[in-house]
């Protein structure tokens, strides 16, 4: 008997195989590069998008310090007021006070200004 000599022969189903996973190996590595390439740019967009946040958060802090500013200048102008009306209450006392004492002196006149009786 003779013992069966090795062939190489290419059949349908090796084809088929061998095409499948060279096509599945290609498909694979093309997925990899695009989930790579996706990654860098939203790694990018996050970055940018980082940024103006920090910028408007700055911004925000800016807003926040003008406006205790302002409402310490309310406060100080509100005081202010305040101050100036207690001013014209005692001006207006004041004058008043003026008023009778001119009134008074006018008194004083008229009488060591006639001739006594």
């Amino acid at each position: 008997m003779r013992t069966p000599t090795w062939q190489w022969t290419w059949n349908l189903n090796t084809v088929v195989l061998l095409v499948g996973l060279v096509a599945g190996i290609a498909a694979w590595g093309a997925t990899w590069e695009r989930v790579s390439s996706n990654q860098r740019i939203n790694a990018e967009k996050i970055e940018r998008i980082d940024k103006r946040v920090t910028s408007l958060e700055t911004t925000a802090r800016i807003l926040d310090n003008h406006e205790l500013r302002i409402t310490a200048v309310e406060e100080q102008a509100n005081d202010a007021a305040d101050a100036m009306r207690s001013v014209e209450s005692a001006i207006h006392g004041l004058s008043s006070d003026m008023r009778v004492v001119r009134e008074i002196l006018q008194r004083l006149e008229n009488r060591t200004s006639r001739p006594p009786p």
